[in-house]
């Protein structure tokens, strides 16, 4: 089989699992309820909650990386395989041949490049040679499908350099897959060697969607609300992520949002976005409402691909790339024009406890759901991430649900479960001027002024990936 005919099975692919596979997988839908959801208050007298052990692994040594160009009869050799000939097929003799020389270079650097084909290539006999090629650079013993993720967590936490004419070489993988990534994939702040693909295609219906028409995860733009009184569809217990904006408060269901994982709205009179990475259990709202002349207000879309398990988001008018857990663009035009959107609290909790603390809030409808009810979060996620984040900070274990916040000094993140087990008590929960209070069952920071801090909730190994160096509060 050749790469065309790898990629021509990989369309087909894409447009069954689009809709149902969120960024990877599906999981067996959880019994009512949701085991993960939020702890029960504890008795007076029981022993504060302890931290849980985190796991660490060692990558190990990494090899000799060498620096400058590379050979051109190597480039040649780079062309024939990711290239002008990626079209003819890799299992090809020239292709063959051109890999062989590719793997005895030495070089590390051009295992990214295998690394972004492998990820596409399902032909059993093609993934078994780009993965002796990649051993051979890496010094690594690699088989099977499962070698793309074992060498691209080495990358990543060897922090391999990238090949000389590495955009262009991937940009040329990427776009024979979903074309529109080319106009995604240019130069900027966005480091591309972490970025590859989710399992999806992109978004790029027009703005005002509510359908699924694509083979994408659908985002939902102006979505349909109801009152809390008239969603009696919505268990108590289901989790929902809350949002106050302008003194008006809305509940987005993270089974709805596990579905759509992106939603323009208004509220409060004011535009925002909302993305939720089921990947990194982390819902975030961007203002959109507030970008210099002449940038009209992005509408934001889920792109289908990540960046360390996280979700690269990009604005379907300009298309610029947006890191989704800063909301700083990163490539293309609004990056140009130094654009950061600024971020408002989101508070995770259940339905029960953020409908009693605000009982004149609104909810999406269930229609936005689209039929689909399950949780990706108590099964799919439930051992770590699925895909590769390299090293990782072991102060918590890698799902460690924690809120982080941005302060002056820098980021602070503190522990979900200590935080609200201390509160609980009575007792304060503080740190680098950050003060943390309940809200209908989850969790607002406030400086020692009194003035609130946008917040979030994450799983730890996201947080501290894209917040290194955070200030972290445990008890």
């Amino acid at each position: 089989m050749d790469f065309t005919e790898s990629m021509g099975r990989l369309v087909p692919f894409l447009v069954v699992v689009g809709l149902l596979v969120g960024a990877c997988t599906t999981a067996t839908p959880p019994p009512d309820g949701d085991a993960r959801a939020e702890p029960a208050p504890a008795p007076a007298g029981d022993e504060p909650i302890a931290v849980p052990p985190a796991e660490v692994r060692d990558f190990g040594q990494p090899p000799d990386i060498p620096s400058g160009p590379v050979d051109a009869d190597v480039v040649d050799a780079v062309e024939i395989v990711f290239g002008s000939g990626l079209t003819t097929g890799i299992v090809g003799p020239d292709q063959r041949a051109a890999l062989e020389e590719i793997s005895a270079t030495a070089d590390p650097r051009l295992a990214w490049l295998i690394a972004d084909l492998m990820r596409f290539v399902r032909d059993p006999a093609t993934v078994e040679a780009l993965a002796d090629a990649a051993g051979e650079l890496l010094a690594l013993d690699l088989s099977g499908f499962g070698a793309w993720g074992e060498m691209t967590d080495h990358l990543i936490a060897w922090d391999v350099p990238a090949p000389p004419g590495y955009l262009g070489y991937k940009r040329n993988i990427f776009s024979r897959v979903v074309p529109q990534w080319s106009d995604l994939m240019v130069p900027g702040a966005v480091d591309w060697r972490l970025v590859s693909w989710g399992g999806v295609g992109i978004d790029d219906r027009p703005p005002g969607r509510t359908d699924d028409l694509c083979n994408c995860i659908p985002a939902a733009d102006d979505p349909p609300v109801e009152t809390a009184s008239e969603a009696a569809w919505l268990s108590d217990d289901a989790v929902v992520f809350g949002v106050v904006v302008g003194g008006e408060s809305r509940a987005y269901p993270r089974r709805i949002m596990e579905v759509r994982e992106m939603v323009n709205d208004s509220l409060g009179g004011r535009d925002f976005a909302m993305p939720y990475c089921t990947l990194c259990g982390s819902a975030q709202v961007f203002l959109t409402d507030e970008l210099p002349d002449p940038w009209q207000r992005p509408i934001l879309r889920t792109s289908g691909l990540l960046s360390r398990s996280n979700k690269v988001m990009y604005d379907l008018h300009t298309n610029t790339v947006f890191d989704t857990f800063t909301g700083a663009a990163v490539a293309g035009p609004l990056a140009e024009a130094g654009v950061v959107l600024p971020q408002a609290t989101v508070v995770t909790t259940t339905w029960g406890e953020w409908k009693a603390a605000h009982p004149d809030t609104t909810v999406l409808v269930e229609e936005l759901a689209l039929g689909r009810d399950f949780d990706f979060r108590n099964g799919r996620d439930a051992d770590g991430p699925i895909f590769p984040i390299g090293d990782a900070d072991d102060r918590l274990p890698l799902q460690a649900d924690v809120v982080g916040v941005i302060t002056d000094d820098g980021p602070v993140a503190f522990w979900v479960d200590g935080a609200k087990d201390r509160l609980r008590r009575g007792e304060p929960v503080e740190m680098g001027g950050v003060r943390l209070v309940e809200d209908g069952g989850g969790l607002r920071a406030f400086a020692t002024d009194g003035a609130e801090i946008p917040a979030h909730q994450a799983f730890w190994f996201a947080w501290s990936q894209f917040h290194p160096g955070t200030a972290l509060w445990v008890p």
